[in-house]
């Protein structure tokens, strides 16, 4: 039995894998953005082990949810769910972007970590430039672009866990709308295997997935000195380095 923290999990994809995680009698801890929306999340969820609260808009929410998380102690997987499409480039950065990466930071490092990408990261660009000037100029697919660096970073400095990147498909939720093609039952499994599953396919780190299978990502996610940068400019931002 493993025990796993996934934001974003009061509706769509995040709450579609925690069911099937308690389902298979894992301990589940969720996450909603407020007191309304956790009792929503109780309602809908039986068998959940807890419900966090944060807002993922502010950085102090997102700092007290990571101390919330470490007060129940050590996980062996977290999923970072949460996302935000149709919203303000500040809204996606802060969501999409600066929250996993305080996260990330500072709740105790788990054995596995999995990040919620798109396909659209193959239109974003790194735009790093506007981290401190711009975030305006920041789109959902950037974003996306982000979250698969930051993953690549975290698979090359912490050898010890396995952090990989999942592209849920263009399903069914409310993020993608109802007439979204894609099968909304394996835009949530992947997640789910990654975290749990004993198959030497998902006991690796730094890839790609849809639907169970590594596939090439963006290439400037794996650029190195755009990596860095990327961390060096979240530390400044949030006042968080990462302890790598």
């Amino acid at each position: 039995m493993a025990r796993i923290f996934i934001t974003g999990s009061s509706d769509g994809l995040g709450l579609l894998a925690a069911k099937a995680l308690i389902d298979q009698g894992h301990q589940v801890v969720l996450h909603a953005r407020n007191t309304k929306r956790k009792e929503d999340t109780l309602k809908k969820t039986e068998g959940a082990e807890a419900v966090l609260t944060g807002d993922l808009l502010s950085i102090e929410e997102t700092k007290a949810l990571a101390g919330e998380v470490n007060k129940l102690g050590t996980f062996d997987a977290i999923i970072h769910n949460a996302g935000v499409y149709n919203a303000s480039g500040q809204q996606i950065f802060k969501v999409n972007v600066l929250a996993p990466y305080i996260l990330t930071c500072l709740i105790q490092k788990p054995k596995r970590l999995i990040y919620l990408t798109s396909s659209m990261h193959l239109q974003g660009q790194p735009k790093l430039e506007y981290f401190k000037t711009n975030v305006e100029r920041i789109n959902y697919s950037d974003s996306k672009l982000h979250i698969l660096m930051l993953c690549k970073v975290v698979a090359r400095k912490w050898t010890d866990v396995y952090a990989n990147s999942v592209n849920p498909g263009w399903v069914p939720t409310k993020m993608g709308g109802s007439s979204a093609p894609d099968d909304l039952q394996k835009g949530y499994e992947t997640q789910v295997w990654l975290a749990t599953s004993d198959d030497e396919r998902a006991k690796v780190s730094g890839h790609y997935f849809f639907h169970q299978k590594a596939e090439r990502s963006h290439p400037e996610a794996d650029n190195f000195s755009l990596q860095e940068r990327f961390m060096v400019l979240c530390q400044e931002i949030t006042g968080i380095s990462f302890p790598g």
